[in-house]
C-alpha cells in the first residue's frame, strides 16, 4: 500500500469514526426519523451530482433502475436505512465511542450470517474471535457509565442489531453479484441511497423532530450526509480498486480509534481502562474472525501475468 493509500485509509477511518460523532451531536435535538432523512437525501443528491460529472466525462455508471429498483431497495434496507436509524437511535443515549466500538462488531456477525446463508463452515479460529468479541462488548457496556443512563440497553441492542444488519447487506450484495452479475460499486452506493431516503421518509410524519436545531447541529447533519456518507464512499470505492477488499478492510480497526477520539476531544468523553480493553478485545476479536493479517504478514500477489 502505498502513501496516498495509507493517506486514503486513514482520511476514511476518521471520516467513519466521526460519524458517531455528529450522530451523537444531533440525535437527541431531530430525532432518529428526521436526522437520517436529512443524511440520506444528502447523501444522495451529493452522489447524484458526482455521478453526472462522472457521465460528462465518460465514466458514469448507470443506475438501470427498472432492472435493479428491487436490488436497491433492499439494499438501501439493510446497508443505511435500518443500521443509520438504529445507530441514531442509540446515539440518543450511547456515547459516541461506545457506538463506533459496537460497529465494529459487524464482522463478526458476518461470520454467523455466512454460516447461516452461505453454508460456511464456523473454524476455531472464527468461533474464538465471536468469544472474544462478545466479551469484549460485555466489557465496554458492563463498565461504562454511560450504561445506567435510562434506555441505555435497549440502545446497545440498537447498535447491535445495526451492526448485524451490515453484515446482512454484507452477504446479500455478494449473493446478487454472484447471481446476477452484479451491480457497479459506485452504481450500489448511489442507488441505494435514494432507495434508503425513500424509505425512510414516511417515518418523518410519525416521528418529527423533538427540538429546535440550531446551526451547528445543522452544519453537523451536512457534514454527516455530505462528507460521512457521500464523500466516504467514493473514498472507500477508490481504495477497494487500488488495494482490494481485503486492506480496505483495515478500516474496521482504525474507525473506532478515531471514533473513541473525537468523542474524547469534542464532547469530553472519558476514556476509562474498560474503553481500551473492551475496544483491544473486540478488535482482536474481529480481526481472528475475518482472518484479517497486517500488510507486513501478507504473501505478495505474483506478478507479471
Amino acid at each position: 500500500m502505498n502513501t496516498a493509500n495509507m493517506l486514503r485509509l486513514v482520511a476514511l477511518a476518521a471520516i467513519w469514526g466521526g460519524s458517531f460523532l455528529f450522530m451523537r451531536i444531533a440525535a437527541p435535538v431531530l430525532g432518529p426519523a428526521v436526522l437520517i432523512e436529512y443524511r440520506l437525501a444528502l447523501a444522495a443528491v451529493f452522489l447524484a451530482l458526482v455521478s453526472w460529472v462522472l457521465h460528462l466525462r465518460g465514466r458514469g455508471a448507470l443506475l438501470n433502475v427498472r432492472r435493479h429498483w428491487q436490488h436497491y431497495l433492499i439494499l438501501g434496507l439493510f446497508n443505511s436505512a435500518l443500521p443509520f436509524l438504529l445507530f441514531a437511535f442509540a446515539a440518543r443515549t450511547l456515547s459516541a465511542s461506545v457506538l463506533a466500538v459496537l460497529n465494529a462488531t459487524a464482522p463478526m456477525w458476518g461470520a454467523l450470517v455466512g454460516a447461516v446463508w452461505a453454508r460456511q463452515q464456523v473454524t476455531r479460529r472464527s468461533a474464538l474471535g465471536l468469544l472474544l468479541g462478545t466479551a469484549g462488548v460485555a466489557l465496554l457496556v458492563g463498565f461504562d457509565h454511560v450504561t445506567e443512563r435510562p434506555g441505555a440497553g435497549l440502545a446497545v441492542a440498537a447498535a447491535l442489531i445495526a451492526a448485524f444488519s451490515y453484515s446482512v447487506a454484507s452477504q446479500y450484495t455478494k449473493s446478487a453479484a454472484a447471481s446476477k452479475g452484479g451491480v457497479a460499486p459506485f452504481a450500489n452506493a448511489h442507488g441505494s441511497m435514494w432507495a434508503s431516503a425513500l424509505l425512510v421518509l414516511p417515518l418523518v410524519a410519525f416521528f418529527p423532530a423533538p427540538g429546535e436545531p440550531t446551526v451547528g447541529i445543522m452544519a453537523a447533519v451536512v457534514t454527516l450526509g455530505v462528507v460521512c456518507s457521500g464523500i466516504a464512499y467514493i473514498v472507500y470505492f477508490k481504495l477497494i480498486e487500488d488495494v482490494g477488499a481485503t486492506s480496505a478492510l483495515t478500516v474496521t480497526f482504525l474507525s473506532p480509534v478515531f471514533g473513541i477520539l473525537w468523542g474524547a476531544l469534542f464532547l469530553h468523553e472519558v476514556i476509562g481502562w474498560h474503553t481500551i480493553a473492551g475496544s483491544a478485545i473486540v478488535l482482536l476479536g474481529t480481526a481472528l474472525v475475518t482472518g484479517f493479517k497486517p500488510a507486513w504478514r501478507r504473501v505478495p500477489a505474483p506478478t507479471g501475468i
